[in-house]
């Protein structure tokens, strides 16, 4: 005898819960992203739209879809489109409508400057919970793709000729317009697709004047040397010993690339290569909720200390948690010999920034002994430093660093599938950094509760 097999019934009448609001488990993680939008003042969301025109989607309800989206890892606004139409927990969320994907664009364009208060607002539900205790504080950086490819690079010259081979293209275009529906256009326009703010053309042209302006700024730092060393010679009366200033022309390095996809991302070095992205940075508590976050073009985290602990205060005071930073570690790669470290500590927390590379910073951990006494007075900043962190708390802080923000980013990369910024330009960066960074500290706060925590 033949064996049977479960085939299904397609054609089977199925009487769902009449009620929308039955469709989700009572514990699911979109009941808990929507309880946590509806706490949020939305004042600023909802003043932003007119009262002409076709009505606009619930901001709340927006906002609330895009946060479980960026959870789940899911970016694309047609893929989140496609599930609010195909997906249970989204058809909850949206009350069994279907945005489409440029209202889902347009709503996280309108409202990207925004993002920084979102941030604020879950961090201080995160503070009602009990989840952040700012005392100590972990810093550190990661490199992030940018919507761009490192082959998009190009230098003045490069970008030169492809801003002259496309005005021809559209010259010679324009001309077999003209040919083919006669002499009523003027001749000189450009087609549609060379009109547009976005358009190749206009990020070619914008590659370009970072070029210029760099290789400007380069000629008159050069030229200004040139002028001070010739007034000095002046004023002494004889030729200053040494080589002489190289001519301002020579400085410039036409070699420098600009990416013509997203002008505003740069070439990033990282362990598995190089990446056309950002620099995301984050400043982390012990409980791996992220308190400050941004996002910088520069290559490494040099200059990044100081403008991250005042970015971190912001958010604090901005969600309103009256607590101060009282210790900030970070790696070597926050560390400069001029580090302002009395200024940022007269202020601010106490630092403990490696001074070493980090695989040398954690076996100076592993070693038993510390050191102990009082720093002489005329010791440099750099050996002070080195002498604070192999103390037994300096050791204790620089372990819990590789414990706190280092998984942060694992989880944000690894667990939430976020390898890469979806959006192109600075500011729409900093804004999806903010919403990613919003996204992690909701879901520490739904692991650790599950329910909405009241106050």
């Amino acid at each position: 005898m033949a064996r049977g097999f479960i085939a299904g019934d397609r054609k089977q009448m199925l009487l769902l819960p009449p009620s929308v609001d039955k469709w989700v488990p009572v514990n699911h993680v979109v009941r808990f992203i929507w309880d946590i939008v509806k706490q949020m003042n939305l004042t600023t969301f909802y003043f932003s739209y007119g009262t002409e025109g076709r009505p606009p989607y619930d901001p709340a309800m927006m906002l609330a879809v895009l946060i479980y989206a960026y959870c789940q890892g899911r970016r694309s606004s047609r893929k989140i489109s496609k599930a609010c139409e195909e997906e249970l927990p989204y058809r909850w969320l949206t009350g069994n409508t279907v945005p489409d994907h440029c209202a889902i664009s347009r709503f996280r364009s309108r409202h990207e400057s925004l993002m920084k208060t979102v941030f604020c607002e879950i961090l201080s539900v995160c503070a009602e919970a009990g989840l952040v205790r700012v005392g100590d504080v972990y810093l550190d950086g990661t490199k992030i793709k940018g919507n761009a490819s490192l082959s998009a690079n190009g230098t003045l010259d490069q970008l030169n000729k492809k801003i002259e081979q496309m005005l021809e293209e559209a010259k010679a275009e324009d001309e077999e317009e003209d040919r083919r529906f006669g002499p009523t256009r003027r001749g000189d326009e450009l087609p549609e697709e060379m009109k547009e703010p976005g358009s190749r053309l206009a990020r070619l042209k914008e590659a370009k004047a970072r070029l210029e302006a760099k290789a400007k700024a380069e000629r008159e730092e050069q030229a200004k040397k040139l002028r001070d060393r010739e007034e000095e010679e002046k004023a002494s009366g004889r030729e200053k010993p040494g080589p002489k200033p190289k001519d301002p022309e020579d400085v410039v390095r036409h070699d420098r690339k600009a990416n013509a996809t997203d002008p505003d991302s740069r070439i990033m070095k990282t362990r598995q290569g190089y990446v056309q992205g950002y620099n995301g940075q984050a400043v982390v508590s012990k409980e791996q909720i992220i308190l400050g976050a941004e996002v910088t073009q520069e290559e490494n985290d040099l200059y990044q200390l100081e403008p991250m602990i005042h970015e971190t205060q912001e958010s604090l005071d901005g969600a309103g948690i009256e607590k101060s930073i009282d210790t900030c570690t970070a790696d070597t790669g926050y560390w400069r010999d001029d580090l302002p470290i009395e200024s940022i500590e007269a202020d601010g927390p106490q630092l403990f920034v490696a001074v070493q590379k980090d695989s040398k910073q954690r076996e100076q951990c592993l070693d038993e002994k510390h050191y102990q006494g009082r720093i002489p007075a005329n010791t440099g900043s750099r050996e002070r430093m080195k002498r604070r962190l192999n103390t037994k708390r300096g050791k204790a802080k620089y372990k819990l660093r590789s414990q706190t923000v280092e998984p942060v980013f694992g989880q944000i990369k690894a667990a939430m599938g976020i390898y890469g910024f979806m959006r192109r330009g600075i500011d729409a960066v900093r804004s999806e950094w903010k919403l990613i960074c919003s996204c992690h500290n909701l879901m520490k706060l739904f692991r650790a509760f599950g329910v909405v925590p009241t106050t």
